[in-house]
């Protein structure tokens, strides 16, 4: 699977929005870059869905602008008022040309959700490669009002239960992307040091 980022030129803080082509076009998640919608058109001109991993502002500031360019159906877990189809836990969503089971991973956000593909996982912030706190496998903060750090490690042990050995690529909401290579990590080893990391129960940023 190929995922286009298409707030990589993004001058303001906002998520990776990513762009899935395919038998069903799918952003996940809108970001908040203006002009996103002008970035998508220079990739697709038929836009079938926006699925949100949670709905923080940085995932869904531009997501009106998105759903009224393309009139794309909208699938979150969250309730929603432009919302076309709730994302339960163990539901099946098509983006581009894989079948991504949803997995309920509150914790960092109390909606949140990690799609899992066949090749392919989108983990909006409950887990990251790298984010300035650490380079290889990291962690959503729970710091903030409704987080919780404890559930947050739940959702990474349900992550790890229902990955495929087949995931070979980590799309996450903040910083790089991960895509594994022979003799390297696999995206279960960035999953697992990100656990590691946040069972040591000690404060992120030094701010926290």
């Amino acid at each position: 699977m190929d995922a286009v980022n298409v707030t990589a030129d993004a001058e303001e803080f906002t998520c990776n929005a990513y762009l899935v082509d395919g038998a069903v076009p799918t952003l996940v998640d809108a970001g908040t870059m203006p002009g996103v919608v002008d970035v998508l058109t220079e990739h697709t001109d038929d836009l079938d869905r926006v699925v949100l991993t949670h709905q923080h502002h940085d995932h869904v500031g531009e997501l009106d602008a998105v759903l009224d360019a393309f009139d794309a159906e909208l699938y979150a877990h969250g309730d929603h008022p432009r919302r076309d189809h709730a994302l339960d836990d163990g539901d099946e969503v098509e983006i581009g040309d894989e079948t991504a089971e949803v997995v309920y991973t509150p914790g960092h956000a109390t909606d949140h959700v990690s799609l899992v593909g066949e090749t392919a996982l989108f983990s909006g912030d409950v887990v990251v490669y790298n984010d300035g706190a650490f380079d290889d496998g990291s962690f959503g903060r729970t710091d903030m009002a409704g987080q919780s750090r404890e559930r947050l490690i739940e959702s990474l042990r349900d992550l790890l239960d229902r990955l495929p050995d087949s995931v070979e690529s980590l799309y996450a909401g903040h910083g790089d992307a991960f895509h594994a290579e022979a003799g390297g990590d696999s995206v279960r080893d960035v999953i697992e040091r990100a656990l590691a990391r946040a069972e040591r129960r000690e404060p992120k940023y030094p701010e926290e």
